[in-house]
């Protein structure tokens, strides 16, 4: 039987928000256990939570990002559930008046562009985190991500394959990185997804039994646990046994899912309202406000690359997958005007040292005005591509200025008609049998005399006013 695969995702992004949700806590990562925390985040009795607004305007421009109706009036209520990293039992979250629905997302898969719907976005407080003695049969609870603020972006079942799911995930990423409401830090647990997933038969409207898959935490672990999930179903079903609602863990190292627990339903949560939060309430003006504030995303980027520079979409594309890369593309081509030399020098070189050391665009030793004078003296033939490739090498080891680098080690190209007229005529001189032969028809050895003269000059001489010279130099 052919199946058609049905996937749901559900994207947990924490807010880069100073302080918690509901508290002055911290939200910096890496702090010793248990030091950010106060008797709000630590659910003492008494205690009241006070929403910050700076969350609040942060998930409002992932909404609009998405397309997202956002409601007028959005309310917090409690999922109740018991676990060691949940102090106060429960966890404020949003239900039945989330803060934004009804969006969508288009994405780029497999050589087409779908629309993904977006269900909706929610405001919620994390829970803590729980560490597992590997030596010991114990566990220790660390509180400080206790009421760091999150989103959650809730998917319709729209995705039918592991790549889409793939790309979904790296285009709200992207748009999360881009409005700098989230550093998208996935080792850190910054971007966390979960992941629903049934097969029902081709043909037919009704869903399958879905799972729910846990512990990704890499896009590429995403893909790869769908598509182990997908294959386990597959069996199940063909075999004649039924899938279980369940949720699953996934093991990278063994590339399985194996069972965690039953899957919860709502009804489970016995979710009620907030009684210490009043809803929260959003003016047209304060989304006005916030609209005027968004920053050119990365699709609309992506199309003005290609239209406004006429370079490839794969240029675009890598150019755009970060802003600050982007920025400085721009930045190059404003200051040389050869938006096409910029994205190759960038996506070559500059790109390849940064990788090498693992470092991002901010903290590159080339700065824009340095790489824009380089391409500058290649369209001047002051330099050859081969010198070049040395300058720059240079430039991202010392920071330098090209100019100043080709003045200290003097390599600066030979473009002087009569300086490479000088060196052919002694060359041919030195080599009467290779001319004869030349003359008498063996054309292959011009790439002979051109590499003897590259010798002569140290590989300074200007490629195409060699070649020019060389042949009439040569014939009779």
């Amino acid at each position: 039987m052919d199946f058609t695969t049905v996937i749901g995702l559900e994207v947990h992004a924490q807010l880069l928000s100073k302080s918690k949700i509901f508290c002055s806590c911290s939200t910096t990562f890496g702090a010793p256990p248990n030091s950010h925390t106060c008797p709000v985040c630590l659910g003492m009795p008494g205690v009241l939570p006070v929403l910050n607004q700076t969350v609040v305007e942060y998930a409002l421009k992932m909404a609009l990002a998405t397309n997202c109706r956002i409601n007028p009036s959005s309310s917090f209520a409690r999922k109740n559930y018991f676990y060691p990293d949940l102090p106060k039992a429960y966890q404020i979250s949003q239900y039945a008046e989330p803060l934004a629905e009804h969006g969508y997302l288009d994405i780029d898969a497999e050589g087409t562009t779908k629309r993904i719907g977006i269900t909706r976005i929610h405001l919620e407080e994390d829970a803590g985190k729980l560490l597992h003695d590997e030596h010991n049969p114990a566990s220790y609870v660390d509180l400080n991500r206790t009421g760091v603020p999150l989103i959650e972006i809730v998917s319709e079942p729209d995705i039918r394959s592991p790549e889409e799911a793939a790309a979904y995930l790296r285009a709200l990423h992207e748009i999360l990185v881009y409005l700098e409401v989230c550093d998208g830090n996935m080792e850190e647990g910054s971007f966390r997804c979960d992941a629903n997933v049934s097969l029902m038969p081709v043909g037919s409207s009704t869903f399958g039994i879905r799972t729910e898959l846990k512990n990704m935490n890499s896009f590429r672990n995403v893909q790869r646990a769908l598509e182990y999930e997908i294959k386990r179903q597959r069996y199940v079903l063909e075999s004649g046994g039924k899938v279980v609602q369940e949720t699953r863990l996934w093991d990278a190292a063994a590339a399985t899912t194996s069972s965690m627990r039953g899957k919860e339903e709502a009804h489970d949560y016995r979710y009620f309202p907030e009684p210490d939060l009043a809803p929260v309430v959003i003016d047209g003006e304060w989304i006005k406000r916030l609209q005027n504030e968004m920053p050119e995303l990365p699709a609309a980027k992506r199309a003005r690359f290609v239209s406004e520079y006429q370079i490839p979409a794969y240029d675009a594309g890598v150019l755009t997958a970060d802003k600050h890369l982007a920025f400085y593309y721009e930045a190059v081509v404003r200051l040389s005007g050869k938006p096409k030399q910029a994205s190759n020098w960038v996506m070559g070189d500059v790109l390849r040292f940064l990788n090498e050391d693992k470092k991002s665009i901010r903290e590159c030793p080339i700065s824009p005005l340095a790489l824009a004078e380089l391409l500058g003296l290649l369209e001047e033939n002051i330099i050859s591509g081969k010198i070049a490739k040395e300058v720059i090498e240079e430039m991202y080891a010392t920071g330098k200025m090209p100019q100043e680098i080709i003045a200290s080690k003097g390599i600066s190209q030979i473009s002087d008609a009569s300086t490479l007229l000088a060196v052919i005529e002694e060359i041919i001189k030195a080599n009467p049998q290779q001319l004869a032969q030349y003359r008498a028809g063996k054309e292959k050895l011009f790439g002979f005399f051109v590499g003897q003269v590259m010798k002569a000059t140290s590989g300074k001489a200007n490629p195409a006013l060699l070649n020019e010279l060389l042949k009439k130099s040569l014939t009779p």
